[in-house]
């Protein structure tokens, strides 16, 4: 599964994009400098997600959107389109 699917499946088990997430993660005094593991206990307590989905989210709260572009534009499952993850909603990403 490719970066953004995942967190496109978040946003459609949840209901919150994950701009949404980083505001709410922010809240609860989450940032750069946080663990994952107390990030991802919230999210399974609050959310029900599971350690993959919770690690994409990870990822765009404590690094932001930019990933690696080892998987961008090749083939496979987990390809990414870009390099900058669409955090504004699935069904408004440009990409689409």
């Amino acid at each position: 599964m490719s970066f953004q699917s995942y967190l496109d499946n978040i946003e459609a088990k949840t209901g919150l994009t994950p701009r949404q997430f980083i505001e709410l993660a922010h809240e609860r005094g989450f940032d750069t400098t946080t663990k994952a593991t107390p990030i991802l206990d919230w999210l399974k307590q609050d959310y029900d997600l599971g350690r993959g989905h919770g690690m994409a989210l990870v990822h765009v709260i404590t690094k932001g959107p930019r990933i690696s572009d080892k998987h961008v534009g090749g083939a496979g499952t987990h390809a990414d389109a870009s390099d900058i993850l669409w955090l504004d909603g699935k069904d408004t990403n440009p990409a689409r």
